[in-house]
């Protein structure tokens, strides 16, 4: 097996293209991850979600990173790690930047559907409030490996 490291540009177009990644942050020594529905534009991945675990780990610590896996051809698979930082937007000084995001969003299929659907199975609906964040991408690496 091979494995070649790929550019920041090719890193850049699997963010582009993408829809899921793996959301890793941390607390107290703790990690987590979870799989989250996302849109990628200008060095910045938005991200709906409603209130919990990982919204209160990454308010508390707003380092994380994000992990992308993509299969390459039948024999080759790369994987994309981004490393940056959590930031909320809430209403209303990010009004803007929620509709940027919602549009971004818009474009993949069912990028709603696992946030609210999580919460209205434990709660009722006015206990969820949707959210949307922004993970600013501060650095990214890549692997391409296979035969």
């Amino acid at each position: 097996m091979l494995i070649h490291e790929i550019s920041r540009e090719q890193c850049i177009e699997v963010l582009s293209r993408s829809s899921v990644g793996r959301l890793g942050c941390s607390y107290n020594e703790q990690p987590y991850i979870v799989p989250i529905y996302l849109a990628y534009d200008s060095d910045w991945i938005y991200v709906f979600s409603t209130f919990g675990k990982k919204i209160e780990w990454m308010r508390a610590n707003p380092k994380v990173c994000v992990e992308f896996e993509e299969a390459a051809g039948s024999s080759e698979s790369l994987s994309v790690i981004v490393s940056g930082e959590y930031q909320e937007l809430p209403e209303p000084q990010y009004t803007k930047e929620r509709a940027h995001a919602r549009d971004l969003l818009a474009k993949k299929h069912h990028w709603w559907l696992n946030a609210l659907a999580e919460r209205r199975v434990s709660a009722s609906d006015q206990d969820v409030e949707p959210l949307f964040f922004r993970i600013h991408v501060d650095s990214v690496t890549g692997l391409r490996w296979g035969t």
